[in-house]
């Protein structure tokens, strides 16, 4: 008898999560009957029992807020990419039961933007001083051949950005959130800000704005979103990001090389359509 392989993601709340549906799409195409990808509520203070009573079935974990940064003392290793942005997303248990700590935020960037055939941009901008705009500096690392702009709103985040951007090796600059319309006229713009934030730069967006990948999901299209796309910018939205960085946890998880996108991003669009 095949033993039932699992997966999950964790975090509070959780309720709202796409994730299993995206998971389970991924393995309802590749035939993958024997796995199973639940979702559970799990704060940090119920975290190391959660983890430390999983068995020899599950292959991985992934992790939303408020446990990038508490699961990171629970494991055994962490990718570079995961200390850069101080945030672990997935977890991937070894054979000898290691628990290995991952960001698939950062290259599900990097593969969104691909797909859209943004490959390198000379300037960028970052909205929000979050920990997606940790990621979102980590994946401009990779793309950007040279100045990046992050608009925050307090001193205390200005300076939490310039470090990250040292310690990625960016040439970052900050500046204050009154100017962040600004953005729009770079090459590419990545909003990281709550819904309802980026409103106001509806009516500032230039002529011919640049690409803007704007991490909500829901709700979709946002004011900006639709202002920059009625200019004929490219536009790129939360479900992208999320999709991409699915793909990439399904692989660490299944071992299944490329996972597949398609059904991913077809169940996360109807799923969004119904809700």
């Amino acid at each position: 008898m095949t033993t039932q392989r699992r997966a999950a993601v964790l975090g509070s709340p959780i309720a709202h999560s796409l994730s299993p549906v995206l998971h389970r799409a991924g393995f309802a195409a590749l035939g993958l009957f024997d796995w199973r990808y639940d979702r559970f509520e799990v704060d940090e203070a119920a975290l190391p029992a959660f983890v430390a009573d999983l068995g020899a079935e599950w292959a991985g974990l992934s992790l939303t807020m408020p446990l990038k940064r508490a699961i990171i003392p629970l494991l055994d290793e962490v990718s570079e990419t995961a200390l850069a942005v101080d945030a672990v997303n997935t977890v991937v248990f070894g054979p000898d039961g290691r628990r290995s700590g991952d960001n698939t935020d950062v290259p599900g960037l990097v593969n969104a933007l691909r797909e859209r055939g943004i490959e390198r941009v000379e300037s960028a901008a970052v909205l929000g001083a979050g920990a997606t705009a940790s990621s979102a500096l980590a994946a401009l690392a990779r793309i950007c051949t040279g100045e990046v702009t992050a608009y925050v709103r307090s001193a205390e985040r200005a300076a939490e950005m310039r470090a990250l951007g040292e310690r990625l090796g960016l040439t970052l600059r900050t500046a204050a959130w009154e100017r962040a319309a600004e953005a729009l006229a770079t090459p590419l713009t990545i909003s990281t800000t709550p819904a309802g934030a980026t409103d106001s730069f509806a009516a500032a967006v230039p002529d011919t704005p640049g690409v803007l990948f704007d991490v909500l999901y829901h709700p979709w299209p946002t004011k900006l979103v639709s202002a920059c796309a009625e200019r004929g910018a490219t536009v790129l939205g939360g479900l992208d990001l999320l999709v991409h960085q699915a793909v990439l946890q399904f692989e660490r998880f299944t071992g299944a090389v490329p996972g597949p996108l398609a059904a991913m991003r077809a169940a996360g669009e109807a799923a969004l359509a119904g809700s």
